[in-house]
């Protein structure tokens, strides 16, 4: 329906209108579906050159064009996606377990990498339909964030037929907004859910001090306290909303049969997608972590904000998120002094 041509004539001529320099742009391909554009560039330079600065090229574009969205991607980054969802694939086929939700994954990656340039998660799942296993597979550490929620959601979709829990340190950790969130993911999916109630004081009181930075303990108690559920319970996947690790790493044997999986990884997802499938579930959305007690040992030592920027700076390295994503991340941790 667009040819290269066409758009490179729409981009140029929108530059030339708003002051912006003339640059040589290459497009390596353009896609076209359900009033959604995604144009492929040759390297990441086009691909700012087509968005333009604070994305006035790329928006007036889809004005002109009367589009819904139009996603700019660079074709290298498709190529790293690419070779990572390979890698999950591998990884979970040679592990070879007899999971309804994980054979479901597995096509996922499949139809992923065959739709690699305009996979999108909402008409997947309008076009695709998956059997849900009769047993327990998998319990999801639902935090009431994004990250998790996505999880949860796409664990229920692709028939894990999932429980949810969610430790409760207080609201210093888990603010009530999440739990709001909590309340209303697992009950439009269905899915039942369980708080652990936990003492993270040694957590705060050592964060207060600081020696320490409190993601690091407080990831590693959370997931010592989901472990502990599935095994209690004979549950034999773990499931955590992480974006890394990626690849051969997505999933692992934790101990006696346990495998923990970082279903965001395994489909080398993107913020963006996480955020264009749960807008569906009204959602509320927080900007920066929305951890309370990260935000008042921010202020009380400011020379923690290192470890959390390094923490924002690995995703962006793997393109979990773009470049923009984390510096509104980092600005977060500022706008609040």
């Amino acid at each position: 329906m667009y040819t290269k041509e066409f758009i490179l004539d729409e981009v140029n001529h929108i530059r030339e209108e708003i002051g912006h320099d003339k640059v040589n742009i290459s497009i390596e391909e353009i896609c076209f579906e359900n009033d959604e554009m995604w144009i492929i560039t040759e390297d990441r330079p086009d691909k700012s050159a087509i968005i333009g600065k604070g994305g006035w090229v790329v928006g007036k574009l889809r004005e002109r064009l009367n589009l819904e969205s139009i996603h700019v991607e660079s074709y290298g980054d498709f190529l790293n996606k690419e070779y990572k969802l390979k890698l999950s694939k591998k990884t979970i086929h040679n592990l070879d377990l007899d999971f309804v939700g994980l054979r479901n994954l597995e096509r996922t990656i499949d139809y992923k990498l065959a739709n690699i340039y305009s996979f999108n998660f909402d008409n997947f799942f309008e076009n695709n339909s998956f059997d849900e296993s009769e047993n327990v597979e998998a319990v999801v550490a639902l935090s009431g964030g994004v990250d998790s929620s996505f999880s949860l959601i796409l664990a229920k979709k692709l028939g894990f037929n999932p429980v949810a829990v969610t430790v409760d340190p207080g609201t210093i950790i888990l603010p009530k907004q999440f739990k709001e969130n909590i309340k209303l993911v697992t009950e439009t999916l269905g899915v039942a859910h369980e708080y652990i109630e936990t003492d993270y004081s040694d957590v705060i009181s050592e964060s207060f001090t600081g020696k320490i930075h409190p993601c690091g303990r407080c990831s590693k108690n959370t997931g010592e306290l989901v472990k502990r559920y599935a095994k209690d319970n004979e549950i034999p996947i773990i499931i955590f909303g992480d974006m890394l690790a990626t690849g051969s790493q997505c999933i692992n044997m934790q101990d006696d049969s346990l495998y923990r999986l970082n279903l965001p990884a395994s489909l080398s997802v993107g913020k963006q997608e996480i955020k264009s499938l749960i807008k569906n579930y009204d959602l509320k959305t927080f900007k920066g972590f929305g951890c309370p007690l990260l935000y008042e040992v921010h202020k009380k030592f400011p020379h923690m904000k290192k470890f959390s920027i390094q923490r924002i700076l690995r995703e962006t390295r793997s393109s979990a998120l773009e470049p923009g994503e984390a510096l509104d991340l980092i600005w977060s941790f500022y706008r609040t002094e």
